[in-house]
């Protein structure tokens, strides 16, 4: 078993107990909830006539069912309006902080939270959400929960959790031009499978990893789910604190300093033993792009779709499924594939740095003919730091809507959807059969700055064409 990492400290520093199960009581440092998973758990606090036992710890806002195009209220969608007004409501009986629209500080849980300061290293943190492990990349440990979860966390403040192992996936080196943190996850999750991570917590450790900025260790750690680690977390140092000081929730004056000196002591030992190991060469990830119907289908950009005798035989069942799905003929390369609709945003790739270098490769090019493309910000924050700096501006004069914040095309718990066999070339997290709103429609992940190449050029481009001087 692993021994002196972050995960074994944080772990035993928020054990309550052990229940009979053999499951730890796990103290729960931040809730995070929004207006998808919430309302059928305070429902449970009502049946039961249970208060929320730390409403002081526990965050909400709203991002799922939001519309981007406009957010008059009520809102068209009448389930979304009921939506909204069950956080409102449970949000204002309990006592609940609420970043609603129009406070300035709403957007997607997972990019609000960070930019508040509200994720700091060494917590537990739990939200009604897959993506949670995003905010490992504080050095927390973070755990997407379901329902009846919320429910038992919004009671006790508590978790019943199996203690996981972990296994750390270092990558050293710099990543070349025209990749990125995007790339480096896909990259992983390609080589270690999608259920490679299952019962295990990935430390994401090495020169790439430690080079990066705080907004790519949480497109990282954001993916770790898909990897099917419960988690995914990146040890704190200089970088976090920089990043974390005078947020608003933040430690102030003096706290601040004992809060990093604890941070410090958080890190995994120099001699800490863990249950696996994985190491990754930066130089030999690529623009990377999904082919298939799980973030594990990837290859790279410049790469052929896989031939089923190409791969394992326990992958070729699921190969048949993605070829028939997604129409694309084996053996084929990827790059030139046409795509329809182009989306930039998510929780894993709406932040500032993603609209930077999407608004870089866009800047003096146009949309190509017929490609709806559109550029959703992860929170008013971002909207409004992008608008300061002119993206915005880039994004329209390019052909790009410029959108309001929300999780939008993601999951499509909203108007922005695909329609038929529409195929997305989508910064978001998943690609599953139907995930962005049409039961036939198509996603292929890649990086913002991939999709704004797509956008380009109509079909799925190399980013690296693109990046030499224009002529």
């Amino acid at each position: 078993m692993s021994r002196g990492t972050l995960f074994d400290k944080v772990w035993q520093l928020h054990t309550v107990g052990t229940l009979p199960s053999g499951q730890t009581q796990l103290f729960i440092g931040l809730h995070l909830i929004h207006e998808v998973t919430s309302p059928q758990a305070f429902a449970m606090l009502r049946e039961r006539g249970l208060p929320v036992r730390y409403p002081q710890r526990t965050v909400a806002t709203v991002d799922h069912i939001v519309p981007t195009a406009g957010q008059e209220r009520p809102f068209a969608d009448a389930m979304a309006e009921q939506m909204i007004r069950a956080l409102e409501t449970n949000c204002a009986e309990y006592g609940i902080r609420f970043y609603n629209i129009g406070s300035g500080s709403q957007g997607i849980v997972h990019v609000i939270a960070p930019e508040q300061g509200w994720t700091q290293p060494g917590m537990t943190i739990a939200c009604g959400d897959s993506h949670t492990s995003t905010h490992g990349a504080f050095g927390a440990i973070a755990f997407g929960i379901g329902t009846s979860q919320v429910r038992d966390v919004l009671a006790s403040q508590t978790l019943a959790l199996g203690k996981l192992k972990v296994r750390r996936v270092e990558m050293n080196g710099s990543l070349p031009a025209g990749v990125f943190a995007k790339d480096a996850i896909l990259h992983i999750i390609r080589k270690l499978g999608v259920k490679g991570g299952v019962g295990y917590a990935y430390e994401f450790a090495g020169s790439t990893f430690e080079a990066m900025n705080m907004e790519e260790r949480m497109t990282v750690c954001n993916m770790a789910i898909e990897g099917g680690a419960r988690c995914g977390y990146v040890n704190p140092d200089a970088t976090t604190y920089a990043y974390l000081k005078d947020r608003p929730f933040a430690p102030k004056d003096s706290d601040w300093e004992r809060a990093t000196s604890w941070w410090e002591s958080l890190r995994s030992d120099p001699d800490a033993s863990y249950d696996d190991v994985v190491v990754f060469d930066a130089r030999q990830v690529a623009p990377t792009v999904t082919w298939g119907i799980t973030p594990g289908q990837g290859i790279a950009v410049d790469e052929a779709v896989p031939r089923a005798e190409e791969l394992a035989e326990e992958e070729r069942p699921l190969a048949e499924e993605a070829y028939r799905y997604m129409d694309l003929l084996p053996g084929t390369p990827i790059a030139g594939t046409k795509v329809d609709v182009c989306f930039i945003g998510s929780c894993t790739n709406g932040r500032l740095s993603d609209l930077r270098e999407a608004a870089k490769l866009a800047s003096g090019r146009h949309v190509a003919p017929g490609i709806k493309a559109f550029v959703v910000p992860g929170s008013e924050a971002v909207k409004r730091q992008a608008e300061a700096e002119g993206l915005h501006e880039i994004f329209l004069a390019a052909g790009f809507e410029w959108r309001e914040p929300g999780c939008s095309m993601c999951l499509a718990m909203n108007p922005d959807r695909l329609v038929g066999r529409q195929l997305s070339a989508s910064s978001s997290n998943r690609n599953f059969k139907g995930r962005q709103g049409s039961a036939t429609g198509r996603t292929l992940l890649m990086s913002p700055a991939m999709v704004a190449a797509a956008a380009i050029r109509g079909a799925v481009t190399d980013v690296r064409t693109l990046l030499e001087p224009q002529r």
